[in-house]
């Protein structure tokens, strides 16, 4: 077998691969930041407002309901009018949300807002991914699409500390998200690249994502269920912990830092040994971190909290992104588009239905509950990836997709160009050994 190409080798220079899509990014950049600050501002907002932890739970669950609606018409929005289009008219409309969420506060239209705003991103991420799938080649897409996550999670924790600047209770934080997202399309509007050709209609067939990888497919509905418990419920458990609010920004960031330093090891790992080991274990040690969280928070101080939300985060985060390439090693070259597709409806099933269950066990119990039900699904999918790992067919190392390119669906599992990826998956086979 021949030596494998090293990451800078493989991918050449970074500044000439990043090139055709730099004003993409700096919209994601500016785009996701406001994100950020969104994600932590409402949940904490709302609990100095008195809303029930069930109804924190219903906010967050139609953010997630929304996504996955915007997943399923994204494409199609593209390919009626194309990406700039697009890209322009969702921060535009997502923009209008931030500003009403701090003007009304309506339990009734925060769950309408937050449903809007899910559609308004997943049609985004639709648009991001698709197009950096356009401008990237086999040869940079590892480049490309590392840093995308890196940008991805670096600028989601940025704008969740931005929650520090001003009282929640204000309006100005509601105002800055407001105006970052609606920033974010000046970049991409102004560029003089070209943009990329509207794509393909994709059919979901659920049945054949099963049969390709069960293993794959639960742990992208098992992250959905823990991950989208974390990102609507973690701010509440926070305040429970302390009266200063800058808590709940310090441990957001926190798991995100973890999440982004665990993404490409544990991604490089799962290349070496295997990624049902990797998932399986990482499922284990999210478990546990989440059951230390459970029974020993209150002996923790400050720093010790966020040290867990960091170790929690660079082993939960991850998952989602080592199921998706367990798949794709499974999926024929005429299968990813489905497969991308499919595993982001899992995980948005998952995400919606999370924050219900998870927001139920915190009203049964206490704030912990959440990272109760955050463990009881990572030790769920851990058993479950074992017994198929003594069950099923064992997967060779060298059928492995590389990581990085697995990483084209891995972030949102948003739809992604079937003609490219088929000549991504042509150029790996001439690649490979006989």
């Amino acid at each position: 077998m021949p030596r494998a190409c090293s990451w800078t080798e493989k991918n050449g220079p970074m500044r000439h691969a990043l090139a055709p899509v730099s004003a993409l990014l700096i919209g994601v950049s500016i785009l996701l930041a406001g994100q950020g600050l969104q994600g932590t501002l409402l949940p904490v907002r709302a609990s100095l407002e008195g809303f029930s932890t069930l109804l924190i739970g219903f906010i967050g669950g139609a953010y997630f309901l929304g996504f996955t609606l915007g997943c399923l018409k994204g494409g199609e929005l593209v390919k009626r009018v194309g990406h700039i289009r697009v890209f322009a008219a969702m921060t535009a409309l997502a923009s209008s949300t931030p500003l009403l969420h701090g003007l009304i506060l309506s339990p009734l239209v925060w769950v309408l807002l937050r449903m809007f705003t899910g559609f308004c991103f997943a049609v985004l991420y639709v648009v991001i991914e698709s197009w950096l799938n356009e401008r990237s080649t086999a040869e940079n897409r590892g480049v490309i699409f590392s840093t995308y996550v890196m940008i991805t999670l670096t600028v989601l924790a940025a704008g969740q500390m931005m929650v520090l600047l001003y009282d929640p209770r204000e309006m100005q934080l509601f105002a800055i998200a407001a105006v970052l997202v609606s920033v974010a399309a000046i970049p991409v509007v102004l560029s003089n690249s070209p943009s990329p050709e509207q794509p393909e209609a994709v059919d979901l067939n659920i049945q054949r994502l099963f049969k390709i990888s069960h293993a794959g497919t639960i742990g992208c509905l098992m992250t959905g269920f823990s991950n989208g418990s974390f990102w609507a419920l973690a701010p509440v458990f926070t305040v429970t912990l302390s009266d200063d609010s800058s808590l709940a920004a310090w441990f957001m960031t926190s798991a995100v830092i973890g999440g982004a330093l665990g993404q490409w090891p544990l991604g490089f790992l799962s290349d070496k040994i295997g990624r049902r080991r990797v998932l399986s274990g990482t499922a284990l040690m999210a478990g546990s971190i989440s059951l230390i969280i459970v029974f020993f928070v209150d002996g923790f101080s400050f720093v010790g909290i966020n040290i867990l939300a960091a170790v929690w985060g660079a082993a939960a985060f991850p998952q989602y992104a080592i199921s998706v390439a367990h798949t794709n090693d499974f999926a024929g070259p005429d299968e990813y588009v489905m497969v991308s597709s499919g595993l982001l409806l899992m995980y948005g099933i998952g995400a919606i239905l999370g924050p219900f269950f998870a927001s139920a066990v915190m009203t049964l119990s206490d704030a912990t509950g959440l990272y109760l039900f955050i463990a009881l699904m990572h030790f769920i999918l851990a058993m479950y990836v074992i017994i198929r790992s003594v069950r099923g067919t064992k997967a060779p190392l060298d059928q492995h997709m590389d990581f990085g390119d697995a990483l084209t669906s891995a972030h949102t599992a948003s739809q992604v160009y079937e003609e490219e990826i088929q000549q991504l998956a042509e150029d790996n086979l001439k690649n490979a050994p006989d």
